[in-house]
């Protein structure tokens, strides 16, 4: 048990995709200018990683391994990933038109993401089970969602401060970035993994 929570700690503080791998940020800095999208589109992000994630285990392990088809492992598993999303697309939009028009393209954005596809493709080059493979994806989509609440907070909070005029936009937004991901590398080492 404690093997599991590490791995799920490891990978949503330690090994933070956005901020210690600096992978999906386009959506990070894209939707992060509203905490309530942010909110959202984290548990969205978590959803579609962990799902994603525990089918295409199942996929590489009893339709592609059995039958020598592993060369198909990318196309595979970026077909599961837009499946999953443009389902959450139709259900959005159905349900929450109003979240939907706030997410706007970056729903869309989330199939192409590298966060979304890269877990899977760890998952798979480590060789994890579906117990750690599902951890494993839990914890990494928990992770991009707290460092994504955590930067609209942020973002919020900076929009009552006296910025500089050749600042103002994505110039403080990456100087923020970069200091919440300074703060973040403080935590790597923490767990032998």
């Amino acid at each position: 048990m404690t093997e599991y929570f590490l791995l799920f700690l490891s990978a949503a503080i330690v090994n933070n995709f956005v901020l210690s791998r600096y992978l999906g940020l386009c959506i990070f800095f894209g939707v992060s200018k509203n905490f309530h999208a942010s909110s959202s589109m984290g548990l969205a992000i978590i959803s579609i990683i962990t799902m994603s994630s525990m089918l295409t285990w199942v996929i590489e392990h009893f339709i592609l391994q059995p039958l020598g088809l592993y060369f198909l492992r990318m196309i595979v598993f970026v077909v599961v990933i837009a499946v999953f999303v443009q389902l959450l697309e139709m259900v959005i939009k159905k349900f929450m038109p109003t979240l939907y028009n706030i997410w706007g393209i970056y729903l869309l954005l989330v199939a192409t993401n590298c966060v979304i596809l890269g877990v899977p493709i760890i998952n798979s080059e480590e060789h994890f089970t579906f117990l750690k493979s599902t951890v494993n994806a839990l914890g990494s989509g928990t992770g991009f969602a707290i460092a994504l609440i955590l930067f609209a907070s942020l973002r919020e909070k900076l929009q009552f401060s006296d910025v500089p005029k050749s600042l103002e936009g994505l110039g403080i937004a990456f100087i923020l970035a970069g200091m919440l991901a300074l703060a973040f590398q403080g935590f790597s080492g923490m767990i032998p993994l």
